[in-house]
């Protein structure tokens, strides 16, 4: 039981994407991050708040799943969440593409 466990956890962590252009974040509300210059300014601040974080919690590795899971808590915490295709590889089955 506790190895089925924790290969569903890593394979989870393996299957998280690098989502890091504005065009595959939205604010809480579903508005495109890349859809105005304020969102865009608002996403590089938190993006640039955000990475220090996910460097000290996560990896100091980009690709890392460890940092790419940090850097998308600390986004989420700020507002920005994923699209929904965007956020899992998994999801392209079952949202369409914006």
């Amino acid at each position: 039981m506790r190895i089925s466990v924790v290969l569903g956890v890593a394979a989870s962590l393996l299957a998280i994407s690098a989502a890091e252009p504005p065009a595959q974040w939205q604010t809480y509300h579903g508005v495109r991050m890349d859809s105005s210059q304020v969102l865009l300014a608002r996403y590089d601040r938190a993006y640039r708040y955000c990475l220090p974080e996910a460097n000290y919690r996560g990896s100091p590795y980009p690709a890392h799943p460890w940092h790419v899971t940090a850097l998308r808590s600390c986004l989420y915490r700020l507002g920005i969440v994923d699209r929904g295709a965007y956020s899992y590889p998994a999801n392209r089955l079952f949202y369409p593409l914006y």
